[in-house]
C-alpha cells in the first residue's frame, strides 16, 4: 500500500491544508522577520508628548506596519526627549520635530495622527487633523 492510502482522512486534510495556506501566504509572512513595504504602512504624527503618550508609544512603536515620522511639543525638553525616543527605536534620525503642531498637519505623507495633548487641546487638534485628512487616535480624558 501507498502512503497515502494508509494515512487518516484528518492527517490528510491537514496535510492539503497546509501545503493549501503556504501557496497563498505572502514570503513576508512565513519569514523569520517581517518587513512591511511602505504602501502597507501607516505613517503616523504625534500631538504632545506626555505621560499618557509615552505609554501609548509603548503600544505604538513595536508594530512594524506603523512608523512614527513626526511628533509635536510645545515644551521643548518633552520635544527633545519624544524625538530621541522615536529616532532610538527606528535606529536613524528621520522624526521632524514640531513646536506648532498646524505644521505637523500640513504634511501629506502623514496618514494619522495621535493626540496626547493636554485636555483642552484634544477637541481642536482633532477637528484639524480630520479637516487636513487624518486619519485620529486620541482618548477622552478621564
Amino acid at each position: 500500500m501507498t502512503p497515502f492510502l494508509t494515512s487518516s482522512r484528518r492527517r490528510f486534510v491537514q496535510a492539503t491544508a497546509a501545503s493549501s495556506l503556504a501557496a497563498v501566504l505572502p514570503s513576508t509572512l512565513l519569514a523569520a522577520e517581517q518587513v512591511v513595504p511602505a504602501s502597507e504602512r501607516i505613517t503616523l504624527g504625534v500631538i504632545g508628548y506626555g505621560p499618557r503618550c509615552r505609554y501609548v508609544l509603548n503600544g505604538v512603536l513595536p508594530h512594524a506596519d506603523v512608523q512614527v515620522v513626526a511628533l509635536a511639543e510645545v515644551q521643548s525638553e518633552r520635544g527633545g526627549e519624544g524625538k530621541l525616543r522615536i529616532d532610538e527605536h527606528y535606529a536613524n534620525q528621520d522624526c521632524r520635530l514640531y513646536n506648532d503642531f498646524r505644521e505637523l498637519l500640513l504634511r501629506q505623507d502623514i496618514d494619522a495622527v495621535l493626540i496626547a495633548t493636554g485636555d483642552r487641546w484634544h477637541s481642536a487638534a482633532s477637528v484639524l487633523a480630520a479637516k487636513s485628512g487624518k486619519d485620529v487616535y486620541s482618548e477622552k480624558p478621564c
